[in-house]
């Protein structure tokens, strides 16, 4: 069953019909393990991923770039709930997009985006660093992205290949 989600992780547009001809597994089986999966959360939701820098340099090129950072976060510990509840805190601001609890000499990963170097340190400044148990950041830019999430951003190269006749 595992293979109908690695199907859906790469594909969220994967019909029903089409997993089950991939898998061998019965349609309306596929069906309803999408739907139990979806009740119980295990499926979160379905998205595009989208080059916004491509976008953005071909629909609105006047519009500045979206600046995106890496922050690593020391913090104190707290009894009974750890890194828990500061890592939930800064999830739920809107420039979060992602908050990991990691090994090393930080704590919690951040992924922040921001229109400019300056809205980021900003968030760093006025909000990340102002929560209590915040003992430093380390802010780290992104300059290129080459592959996000498994797929990857940068030109195949062109086939150079000469046609082969017959």
């Amino acid at each position: 069953m595992r293979e109908i989600l690695e199907i859906l992780a790469r594909d969220g547009r994967a019909t029903a019909e089409r997993i089950a001809t991939m898998t061998d597994i019965p349609e309306q089986t596929v069906r309803e393990r999408i739907g139990e999966w979806e009740a119980a959360g295990i499926i979160r939701r379905y998205k595009a991923v989208v080059d916004w820098d491509r976008f953005n340099r071909a629909v609105q090129p006047d519009l500045p770039e979206t600046i995106t950072a890496f922050i690593d976060v020391s913090l104190a510990p707290a009894r009974g709930v750890g890194f828990d509840d500061v890592a939930e805190r800064i999830s739920r601001f809107p420039e979060v997009r992602s908050v990991y609890l990691v090994s090393g000499t930080q704590d919690l990963r951040c992924t922040i985006t921001g229109g400019s170097l300056r809205e980021v340190s900003e968030f760093v400044a006025q909000k990340l660093s102002t929560i209590d148990r915040v003992q430093a950041t380390a802010t780290h830019f992104v300059l290129k992205t080459y592959k996000r999430d498994g797929d990857a951003f940068v030109e195949p190269e062109p086939d150079h290949r000469l046609p082969v006749m017959p």
